[in-house]
């Protein structure tokens, strides 16, 4: 062990004349431990709602979308146009959708919802909702073939040929209509049909046959599916969609392939990608870990001071030792490297007692899941914790770091104890 290192052990060990430094040394080590662990803690949480909200958000939207511009009634040749999308680069896969705001009621009770018309078998590569459906299935959503002509005064074929279409919807969107599997329910459609006495909506009746829990307050509280013909016919369309979704095989890289399909689409076409429909959400989180940070790290700063205090108490308590260090040869960088030891090992051991509280809290948070949370707030049941070592190496250096400046000052007066004068009287 280096000599400084020695010295520096001994006084953090030894009993002192005056208590208070040590008092003020244990304290040192505390708020240096708090501060690590709450900023473990806290970027522990914060990047848990980060991965959280992107799983979810992933799971339930596809990577990018290509669209008509305003001046365009849809994509009619859809067909077509994603047959050729699914041949370009980093595509994994595509599906049609056909979206519009509607109201959804049973009885009395009504909610605004978002309606989807898909076909399953393309929306499962894209999207993971319907993988979700808790009750009743998906099996009605598959297309059916159109019924045929029904011979006219065949009263049980017109019974058939009207059968109410399926639809699924969303948990929470369910529980606020008081809709469950086998419930009838009917929707209101804002584009209506235009009558002598002007427009008026569309009804159209749908029976629920799935139900599902995505864990994603907003899809579960908003969203409902629907064939893509019966979406067709309820807001009298032909064969059009309103959006191509793909998938792709490098999410990060959305929006440099997004402009890949756009431009191979052609000047009718926009593409939209989950980063700008969520950029305002994900930029929030980062701002909230930023603040987090440095509102938290300022507990690190406070036990920097009481680190300062302490040794500044320490070389007026140690001045004699001091000057008898240096009568005896000690080096003032020798002195100085005291002082600065003795500062690094409070930071070393609160550290490290804070690591450990910290990654603790965490570790356990992620497995338990203790904090419970309102979805309707917070669109998560639970506080996600999500540990990261990167997080440790940050957290470490940043509180190492304050501690060895706050040792710069005391050690500095130290080495500038002149022995003879420290050793007049005794």
């Amino acid at each position: 062990m280096r000599f400084e290192f020695f010295v520096a052990a001994r006084y953090l060990r030894a009993k002192r004349r005056q208590a208070v430094i040590g008092v003020i040394t244990a304290i040192s080590i505390i708020g240096v431990a708090a501060g690590v662990a709450s900023l473990i803690v806290a970027l522990a949480i914060n990047g848990g709602f980060q991965r959280d909200m992107q799983a979810q958000l992933l799971g339930s939207t596809a990577h990018v979308g290509l669209q008509g511009v305003k001046t365009s009634p849809g994509i009619p040749d859809w067909q077509q146009v994603m047959s050729k999308m699914e041949r370009q680069p980093h595509v994994l896969a595509a599906s049609p959708a056909l979206y519009e705001e509607v109201l959804g009621s049973r009885g009395a009770r009504a909610s605004g919802m978002v309606l989807k018309g898909i076909i399953p078998e393309y929306e499962n590569r894209v999207s993971e909702l319907l993988k979700t459906v808790k009750l009743g299935s998906v099996e009605p959503l598959n297309p059916v073939p159109a019924p045929p002509a029904c011979p006219k005064g065949d009263e049980n074929c017109a019974s058939v040929s009207k059968e109410i279409p399926p639809i699924v919807l969303g948990k929470d969107l369910a529980e606020t209509i008081g809709a469950t599997v086998g419930s009838i329910i009917q929707v209101i459609s804002p584009e209506g049909e235009l009558t002598p006495f002007g427009p008026v909506p569309k009804y159209q009746k749908f029976k629920v046959v799935g139900i599902f829990n995505s864990g994603f307050f907003n899809y579960d509280n908003t969203w409902g599916f629907i064939r893509l013909a019966d979406a067709q016919r309820l807001w009298g369309l032909g064969d059009v969609i309103s959006v191509i979704e793909f998938r792709i095989d490098n999410l990060y890289s959305a929006q440099a392939v997004g402009e890949e399909l756009q431009s191979v689409a052609g000047p009718r076409f926009m593409a939209t990608n989950w980063m700008e429909q969520n950029r305002a959400l994900f930029r929030a989180l980062r701002l909230e870990g930023i603040v987090t940070f440095l509102v938290i790290g300022l507990i690190v700063f406070v036990a920097a001071l009481n680190i300062l205090i302490s040794l500044i108490m320490m070389v007026m308590e140690k001045t004699k030792d001091v000057a008898v260090l240096m009568s005896m040869g000690a080096r003032r960088r020798q002195v100085r490297g005291i002082f600065i030891s003795q500062g690094v090992l409070i930071g070393v051991i609160g550290t490290a007692l804070g690591l450990l509280v910290g990654y603790g809290v965490a570790l356990a948070g992620a497995r338990y899941r203790f904090i419970p949370l309102n979805p309707e707030v917070y669109s998560i049941n639970h506080v996600p914790f999500a540990p990261q070592w990167t997080h440790g190496v940050l957290v470490a250096g940043l509180a190492l770091f304050v501690s060895f400046v706050a040792t710069l000052y005391p050690s500095w007066s130290a080495a500038r104890v002149l022995p003879a004068e420290a050793l007049r009287y005794e």
